[in-house]
């Protein structure tokens, strides 16, 4: 009995400070990904889009793992891995931020 408290005294912190990098790091980080890659699965022609590389464009075709950005007034196409996608402009005010 007093082997099991002193063990449990010896591993407790290191126990409760994995828990807490759990949910201040990991969990997080996990949920923020499930968002994204639910955003790039969610992705439809006639999206307008910005690339991680900061290219602004309109969504003309979806293929399964690329699609092709429509992204100029000269109507120049560009072929695009589907994990390039950043985000999806929803309001006109998210090209400002």
């Amino acid at each position: 009995m007093g082997d099991a408290n002193q063990l449990l005294g010896a591993f407790g912190p290191f126990i409760l400070m994995m828990v807490a990098f759990y949910f201040l790091f990991i969990r997080p980080q996990k949920k923020k990904e499930k968002q994204i890659k639910d955003m790039r699965e969610n992705l439809k022609v006639g999206d307008e889009i910005i690339t991680i590389g900061g290219i602004k464009g309109t969504i003309v075709l979806i293929k399964e793992d690329y699609l092709v950005l429509e992204t100029s007034g000269n109507k120049s196409r560009v072929d695009l891995m589907k994990w390039g996608v950043n985000s999806v402009v929803v309001d006109k005010e998210d090209l400002k931020s």
